[in-house]
Order: structure tokens, then sequence, then C-alpha cells
């Protein structure tokens, strides 16, 4: 059976920067199985399929693969499923909707499109848990983790900590921009502490931004494969949501730079705000399609 994907580069304007996500449309027959295959043939941090609502008053059912397991919840895969859905049905001359929800395993995810003249250009959407709070980690261990030196880790905001709006990440405040340039991840270190309360992934970021008209917050995301995501949209949510809950704030709005470093800029933009007494994280970007093709199986 020929089943069709496309590509998109989520968190940018410009093609082959920001956080790349293949998309499998009309994915229904695939197996977990042929997924989990098919996701490792793609290579990028996650691919997404596309099937059938479980409830036809939803848009869809959207599995979410990386190269390793099924995750129940992800930013950019989200925001780059929700711009291919969007772009395919213009394509079509369908109904452009301006809200999609999704069927998750974390549960559902609306998704709001972004518009320009009348042509979506990303989408923004809303985690599907509120901030939990688990387990802090030694100052010391993240510094071996990131190779940083133990100077380097900020603490009077918060330790070390793992968080979660649907995914978890031990989030973790550097000093420095130089100190988030200087981030190499040690496999031995990494071991040691991940995974810790589900997290398997660091998310370091700092304040120290040469230029706050750029950006509030420049971050970078690892995994305990040693893989570097260009946009973590998950992570990025899970981090405002601390900052907010730690300042006592029911509303916030950060601009986060992420890739930066790895010459895959992205630009996430997010916001904490309250709807009857319950914060709820939105996160969103720009969007371009990359590329589409085809498979058999």
């Amino acid at each position: 059976m020929q089943y069709q994907y496309v590509t998109v580069d989520v968190f940018t304007d410009t093609r082959f920067q920001g956080n790349p996500v293949a998309v499998v449309l009309d994915a229904d027959g695939l197996s977990t199985e042929q997924m989990q295959a098919i996701t490792i043939e793609f290579g990028y941090s996650e691919t997404t399929f596309v099937l059938p609502p479980n409830d036809p008053v939803h848009t869809a059912w959207v599995r979410i693969f990386t190269p390793s397991r099924e995750i129940p919840f992800a930013g950019h895969p989200n925001i780059g499923t929700a711009f291919a859905l969007a772009t395919r049905a213009a394509r079509r001359n369908e109904v452009v909707p301006d809200r999609l929800i999704f069927e998750e395993a974390a549960g559902l995810v609306q998704i709001t499109l972004l518009k320009e003249e009348g042509a979506v250009i990303g989408a923004e959407l809303i985690a599907p848990e509120p901030l939990s709070r688990a387990s802090h980690a030694q100052p010391a261990k993240v510094a071996q983790c990131l190779s940083l030196d133990l100077d380097d880790i900020r603490i009077d905001a918060h330790l070390p900590q793992v968080a979660s709006v649907g995914l978890p990440f031990l989030i973790v405040e550097l000093a420095s921009r130089d100190a988030l340039r200087r981030c190499s991840p040690n496999l031995a270190a990494y071991k040691e502490l991940l995974p810790l309360d589900g997290a398997t992934a660091i998310y370091a970021y700092t304040r120290d931004v040469a230029d706050p008209t750029y950006c509030d917050l420049q971050a970078r995301m690892f995994t305990m494969r040693m893989n570097e995501d260009p946009a973590t949209g998950s992570a990025t949510a899970a981090t405002v949501a601390l900052l907010a809950d730690l300042a006592n704030t029911g509303d916030l709005t950060l601009r986060i730079r992420q890739g930066v470093d790895m010459g895959r800029p992205s630009l996430l933009l997010t916001r904490v705000a309250t709807t009857d007494g319950a914060a709820r994280v939105h996160i969103g970007g720009a969007c371009v399609g990359a590329m589409t093709g085809s498979f058999s199986v």
C-alpha cells in the first residue's frame, strides 16, 4: 500500500532551519511496529502518523514516534502536523478551520492555526496537561552531564528540576550564554543521572541574551541518545510553565531561541494564560513545508 508524507520545518519561516518533522498522512493500516520502523528510516527526532479520530468531532488521532519509542505528546510534531493538514486542505480548495483538535496519548491537544492574509503560516497549541513538578537534581551532576563547571549552573531561581506539561524534562538554568554555547553532553554522566521521573533529556536555558529585542531566553536540549534538538516545544512549554509558577504569575509571555548553536535557528513563541483559575501553556511559531513524497509498505 502507498502512503504519502510531507516534512515540515517548524518554528521557522525559512526552509531547512527550525526543527523538521515528518508527517505520514492517512496512516490507517500501519502497525505500531511499522510506524517505529518508518520513524527510524526518516531519522528525525519525531515522526507523526495521522489516523482517523476515535471521536468524529475531533480532527485526527495523532501518534508521535521518536527513533526509539512512541511518546504521549510533543510540541513541534503537533504544530508541524497541524500545518501539514491545513496546507493540504487549502491545496484541495477545502475549508481550512481555525482550530484543530488532536487525540493523543497525553490527552486532547487543541491547536489554533496562525494565518497571514488568509494563508496558514504556522500554529499554536495548548499543552494537554497543567504543570507538574517532580524531583530536583544535584547541580554538580547536571554540570557533569553538560560538561560544564558547577559555577555555570544557576540556582538562585530554581534548582535543576524535572517538570512536565505532557512530557517530562530535566530543566536547568545556566549562568551565561557562554555556558550554553559550551554545553556538550557527557554520556557516562547522563547514564548515571537519567532517566529521572520519566525525564530522558536535559533542557538548558539562560536569561543572558545579548539583544533583548532578539529573544527573552536562549536554550538547548540534549537527549540520552546524545542528540541535540533544534526546537523542543514540549520542553519549552514546561519551562515557561515552571517559570510562571515560580514567579507566582498566571500570565507570562516569552520568546525563546533554540537551535542557534547547531545551525538550525528556531524561534518559539510562548505564553501562560490563566482561565477560570487554571494556568495553561500556549506555544507556537511559524512553519514552512520542506519535502513531499511517498513510500510503499
